[in-house]
């Protein structure tokens, strides 16, 4: 596959467009781009050498992190090169970029979340912080996942905590529901609330049941 080598400054502007001039239905997407404080990454492809771009990018941001800031903000790895024809296929890149993730990580798992991918406290952890990952591309099934190009964005799982301390999260998340539904003509039936059921089903936008395994410990050893 030949690289079509997008700049950085034309992926953020697709991004931007997607999500703010789109009128994306998460306000908190909206307001961390409109706020400038996205950190976005192009990589070109899922290599080894890519993906220890992609961790020592996040390891950066974790290290960085003033955790007594109020601005959330968001990182997102955007693959522009690749194409994925289905949720199926997404689920598997999704989840090999995050086993490749882990397989470099030498911290320790973040203490407020399990690191047992079923358990219903599941949130997966890099350089020692836990994160919400919503996986976007083309053609996802979920309109609001559309992304312009394979992405993956990485979301402090602390910020969620932080909304909830702050008293917000409830009404912002009711919100966010109902433009969704507007938007698809339903809520996504994958999203539960954390602690109800692991975030890992969420991912990838596809929708399984409680039978669901990771797809790349799945797949047939060649």
């Amino acid at each position: 596959m030949n690289s079509i080598n997008l700049p950085r400054n034309k992926v953020t502007r697709a991004i931007k467009e997607f999500i703010v001039e789109g009128d994306h239905p998460c306000l908190m997407a909206q307001s961390v781009i409109e706020e400038k404080a996205v950190d976005t990454i192009v990589l070109q492809g899922s290599s080894f050498n890519e993906i220890k771009k992609l961790y020592t990018f996040i390891e950066n941001s974790v290290l960085t992190k003033n955790p007594n800031s109020n601005v959330f903000t968001s990182l997102i790895a955007v693959f522009p090169d690749l194409v994925m024809e289905d949720v199926e296929e997404f689920e598997l890149f999704l989840w090999e970029v995050l086993y490749k993730l882990n397989a470099m990580d030498a911290y320790d798992w973040d203490p407020s979340v399990s690191e047992k991918l079923h358990d219903n406290n599941y949130s997966f952890s890099i350089a020692g912080a836990a994160f919400y990952i919503v996986g976007m591309f083309p053609n996802s099934p979920r309109k609001a996942r559309r992304m312009p190009f394979v992405s993956l964005v990485f979301n402090y799982h602390s910020q969620f905590e932080k909304l909830r301390k702050m008293g917000a999260f409830d009404h912002v998340k009711k919100r966010i529901r109902q433009r969704d539904k507007r938007l698809q003509g339903s809520i996504n039936p994958m999203l539960k609330d954390f602690g109800k059921e692991s975030e890992a089903m969420q991912y990838s936008g596809r929708i399984v049941d409680k039978r669901w395994k990771c797809p790349y410990f799945e797949k047939p050893v060649k």
